[in-house]
């Protein structure tokens, strides 16, 4: 049976997370959430979850000495990213004034300019919260049974912006299209919150359990 380890540091809705992954899992995975470092490397696939602010997510991470333990994860086991997870992925965030972050992903964690409008011209709300589509740029095991354009969860007020094309694999139409989904190698990693998005995230949930890190 394989292992599939959730990083508990202590932000994120890590049993939300967990929970979901343990149905679509059924008996094909065993889901642990831990601080550990020790049981995180040695897990057959890792999900990174988050919700809050860069400063802390960082901090904690560093607190934790669990920072390095991400990294040495992003070289060669599948990962999963997921909201302000990705966000530490890149290398800086404007957020708080300005983060350094992990570095896994060449690119800027930037906020959602004020006065975004919606195609009848109507003042989008930030944060960007609720239902939206998600356009894939990128053939990816990870996209196996979801319709292009199909809908997920949101809730951010900050959107990464790589360095190059080459790494997005999804796009989201808010006031502007902004990157929703980035991947690279054996890392993949969600704007949206797949633990709350229904059948789309439940199957990309399933599709993770079952990857193999390769493209």
């Amino acid at each position: 049976m394989s292992t599939l380890a959730v990083i508990d540091y202590g932000m994120g809705n890590l049993h939300s997370v967990a929970k979901a992954v343990e149905h679509v899992a059924d008996a094909a995975a065993r889901v642990i959430v831990s601080a550990d470092a020790d049981v995180i490397l040695a897990a057959d696939r890792v999900i990174f979850p988050g919700v809050g602010a860069i400063r802390d997510c960082m901090s904690e991470l560093q607190r934790l000495e669990l920072d390095d333990v991400v990294r040495e994860c992003a070289k060669d086991k599948p990962l999963l990213g997921v909201c302000l997870g990705m966000h530490a992925l890149m290398d800086h965030s404007e957020e708080n004034n300005g983060i350094e972050c992990l570095g896994i992903f060449p690119g800027t964690v930037r906020r959602f300019a004020e006065g975004l409008k919606d195609d009848k011209g109507e003042r989008l709300k930030i944060p960007h919260m609720g239902w939206n589509e998600v356009f894939q740029t990128m053939s990816h095991p990870l996209w196996k049974n979801i319709a292009d354009g199909s809908r997920f969860y949101f809730v951010h007020g900050y959107y990464v912006e790589p360095q190059g094309p080459e790494f997005i694999a999804g796009s989201t139409n808010y006031g502007g299209l902004f990157t929703s989904v980035i991947a690279r190698d054996n890392v993949f990693a969600a704007q949206f919150h797949p633990e709350k998005s229904q059948h789309s995230g439940l199957t990309l949930l399933e599709n993770f359990v079952q990857w193999d890190g390769s493209l």
